[in-house]
């Protein structure tokens, strides 16, 4: 599963190539990946042309001057292909990205008017490309269970608090990774951040200080734009929108540097189990 700086990486790499372009046939292998009418398709994607691409938590959404969206959730192994008088791929880095397309890995087509294409492949056949009305994106239940998204500004250090008090019981870790708390942070960006505030995972959220939580707000947030600056992370299977893998991986401070000497103290790198994830830890700087 991408994380936010992987998706919002593919967002910003797609919005510089497709907007204003307008759809003029998509194709499709298997409904699962494209679940949607042929007449909602004919009446509301044919024939408009891509006026915004946002992102909200890890799914994308394409809005198009029908009124409706594109809601594109690439799961494991999707990726977006865009392929005309230059080639740019965003997803799991298989060979789907420098390849001849279509190929056996593609679930839908899209052609543009101007004759480029944007292809959605996914190996596992676990994400999706659905068409709906704009309006009721919102409405999508994993939408609404999704909490508030940890880079907006309107997302406060009093938010953070008030969202991490609803579970005093549970590790901190644990709250992290749950989407219905904040949207988009995953196994890396979790690890990363607690090893900013010196905080141990399996810490329950309800005996972490108000200044221990204010620093964490701040690595959360500091990790996120730092990954999103490198292009995501080369380690999970998300390349930018060039195709080029993120270069995050690069200036982790502990995730996947078991058995590495910590940056801060010096002592030896830990993996553990937390929350059912591998988890990584110094265990000087963050003691439990």
């Amino acid at each position: 599963m991408p994380e936010l700086p992987e998706v919002e990486t593919v967002r910003t790499g797609l919005q510089k190539l497709i907007i204003g372009k307008t759809i003029h046939a998509a194709t499709h292998d298997t409904v699962r990946s494209f679940p949607n009418s042929p007449e909602d398709a004919a009446s509301y994607m044919i024939g408009a042309s891509v006026d915004s691409i946002r992102r909200r938590g890890k799914a994308l959404i394409i809005a198009l001057s029908s009124g409706y969206s594109l809601v594109v959730h690439l799961k494991m192994t999707g990726q977006l292909v865009y392929v005309g008088d230059v080639r740019f791929g965003a997803g799991h880095p298989s060979d789907s990205l420098v390849g001849t397309l279509p190929d056996k890995s593609t679930r839908v087509t899209i052609e543009f008017s101007d004759g480029t294409k944007l292809y959605f492949n996914d190996q596992r056949k676990f994400g999706w490309m659905r068409l709906m009305p704009s309006v009721q994106v919102a409405d999508l239940p994993f939408m609404q269970r999704l909490g508030p998204e940890p880079l907006e500004e309107s997302f406060t250090v009093a938010d953070f608090h008030e969202r991490l008090s609803r579970r005093p019981r549970s590790n901190i870790k644990a709250v992290l990774l749950d989407q219905t708390v904040i949207a988009g942070v995953g196994n890396i960006y979790a690890d990363e951040s607690l090893w900013g505030a010196r905080i141990h995972p399996k810490r329950l959220t309800g005996t972490l200080t108000k200044s221990e939580k204010e620093l964490l707000y701040k690595e959360v947030r500091f990790v996120m734009n730092l990954s999103i600056e490198k292009g995501g992370s080369s380690n999970q299977t998300y390349v930018n929108a060039e195709g080029k893998k993120g270069s995050y991986m690069d200036f982790a401070r502990v995730f996947r540097r078991e058995n590495q000497l910590c940056q801060r103290c010096g002592t030896v790198i830990e993996k553990i189990r937390v929350a059912g994830r591998g988890t990584h830890i110094c265990p000087t700087c963050q003691q439990e």
